[in-house]
């Protein structure tokens, strides 16, 4: 047999891409829309935006890929080891001869499976550290600006602003972000972090406060908020943070990293700002209160300096005695010294009969002495009494001349200030006249002027005319025809418009009216 012989059976030949292409068809055809169960693995995400992963069980692995396009649409990002129910088309990959999985929508494999993956993260990250209540700082009691991150085309940054001016309206600044999907948690993280990488004094003020807010929704909507970047952005975040996700029911991890954790958007409002209103209320009662506290305080020490200064003697009587005890030691000094000198005297005279000369002489000079200095003494204290009068004196004159020189300046003021006011009535005393004649003669102006407008040649002027009849003005029908002359009278003179015609007799026409 010929081994290059051709064979002889009927059997059709394909090429290597018309196979591989019929069984794309036949996959594709078969399994268009697909639901498969399995658990995540091997997740890639390349430069190109694509996400490349594996679907498994215990036994099997498909291959699995999700377009760039419409990996920024899922609601749950694919991480290693989650169990998800994943909606797509089966098809081939022929440049390797294996099938894949083009997935369009991936969900948790039951609610379950989603809240273990997030307890564990939630242990894991509270090991760290991120959760301690010892991290959290108190929240400013009125920040001057407040930033928030969230949707701005949502009910929820309305509600807070809206919350914001009813009770203390402050300065807002608007972060917008994506609150769901796969671009949530990246900018939610970027938007914490460039809050607080606003300079202190920049041109874009620095928030004092920052509230995170969302609205209410599934677990799977408020995914972005579980994602480990943004609970470590808040966690970092020098600035107080305010997290406002979802409603009251709702839990997830950036409340645990924040500093306090509102139920709604609108509550984190009312931690972020207080009640203008009662902060004015309260603090006019505080200053009634203080006022009547100096008030009571000075009531009080005035009757208590009362009350002691009756207890105390008055000054007079104080110093009357020593001065008259004074005076009546100073009377009877001249004439103690007087007896005291002669006393001394004759005692000097009875012992320098015993005493030699010489001691005669030094006794008679010490009593000179003693009484020279007796005598100093008494010129010392007269010429201080003499120089106390004087300073007295002095200090009392000094007080007459200013106070009268105060007297005679306001003396001077009020006579200025009754001077002044004679010369302002004077000049209203004679402006009054001119005032009032300059009135009279506007208002009589105008009552001519309205004389002019409405009076009877002003009338005819404007194309009116007077008709008269008999010499009486006709105002009625009736009454123009009873007359037997009518005239008009116009502006310009009167004209007889003609007489009435005499009773036509029988036999000819009745002549008609001129009018």
């Amino acid at each position: 047999m010929d081994l290059f012989e051709p064979p002889t059976d009927n059997a059709a030949e394909f090429t290597v891409s018309e196979l591989s292409g019929a069984v794309k068809r036949v996959i594709e055809g078969e399994f268009g829309m697909v639901r498969v169960r399995g658990e995540i693995g091997r997740v890639s995400r390349p430069a190109s935006g694509h996400l490349y992963y594996d679907l498994k069980d215990d036994r099997s692995v498909i291959a699995a890929i999700t377009w760039k396009g419409q990996a920024g649409k899922l609601t749950v990002r694919p991480e290693e080891g989650m169990e998800v129910i994943a909606t797509g088309r089966m098809t081939t990959f022929p440049g390797q001869s294996k099938y894949q999985l083009i997935i369009d929508d991936i969900r948790p494999a039951g609610a379950g499976a989603l809240m273990a993956m997030l307890e564990k993260r939630r242990q894991a990250l509270a090991a760290e550290g991120l959760f301690d209540a010892d991290r959290k700082r108190p929240l400013p009691w009125l920040p001057e600006v407040i930033g928030v991150v969230t949707s701005p085309s949502g009910a929820v940054i309305r509600d807070i602003l809206h919350r914001l001016r009813d009770r203390f309206p402050r300065h807002v600044l608007i972060w917008p972000v994506a609150v769901q999907g796969d671009k949530c948690a990246p900018e939610v993280a970027a938007a914490i972090r460039g809050f607080n990488a606003l300079p202190e004094g920049g041109p874009i003020p620095r928030p004092d406060l920052l509230i995170v807010a969302r609205g209410g929704g599934s677990l799977e909507d408020l995914w972005g908020f579980n994602e480990e970047i943004v609970v470590r952005a808040a966690a970092e975040s020098r600035i107080p943070l305010i997290s406002a996700v979802g409603h009251e029911t709702d839990t997830t991890l950036i409340d645990h990293a924040s500093d306090r954790r509102a139920p709604t958007p609108t509550a984190a409002a009312e931690m972020a700002v207080p009640v203008r209103v009662e902060l004015l209320a309260t603090v006019d009662q505080r200053a009634a209160s203080l006022s009547r506290c100096i008030a009571t305080g000075f009531v009080n020490r005035a009757h208590r300096l009362r009350d002691l200064a009756r207890a105390l003697p008055r000054p007079e009587t104080l110093t009357q005695t020593a001065a008259q005890r004074h005076d009546l030691w100073t009377g009877r000094l001249d004439g103690a010294l007087g007896v005291g000198v002669a006393h001394r005297r004759a005692k000097l005279t009875e012992l320098a009969v015993h005493l030699r000369p010489r001691l005669l002489a030094d006794l008679a000079a010490r009593g000179r002495e003693r009484l020279a200095d007796r005598a100093r003494a008494l010129d010392t204290c007269t010429h201080r009494r003499h120089e106390r009068g004087a300073e007295r004196l002095a200090t009392l004159s000094a007080r007459l001349a200013p106070a009268y020189a105060r007297a005679l300046a306001e003396a001077d003021r009020d006579m200025a200030r009754r001077r002044d006011n004679l010369d302002k009535l004077e000049a209203r005393l004679n402006a009054a006249p001119a005032t009032r004649l300059r009135a009279l003669a506007d208002r009589l102006e105008a009552t001519d002027r309205l004389r002019q407008t409405l009076g009877y040649r002003e009338t005819l002027a404007r194309g009116y005319a007077v008709i008269r009849g008999d010499g009486e003005v006709v105002t009625t029908k009736a009454a123009a025809e009873k007359a037997a002359v009518l005239e008009a009278e116009f502006l310009d003179g009167r004209v007889t418009l003609g007489a009435k015609p005499k009773k036509a007799r029988r036999d000819t026409p009745e002549q008609g009216s001129l009018f």
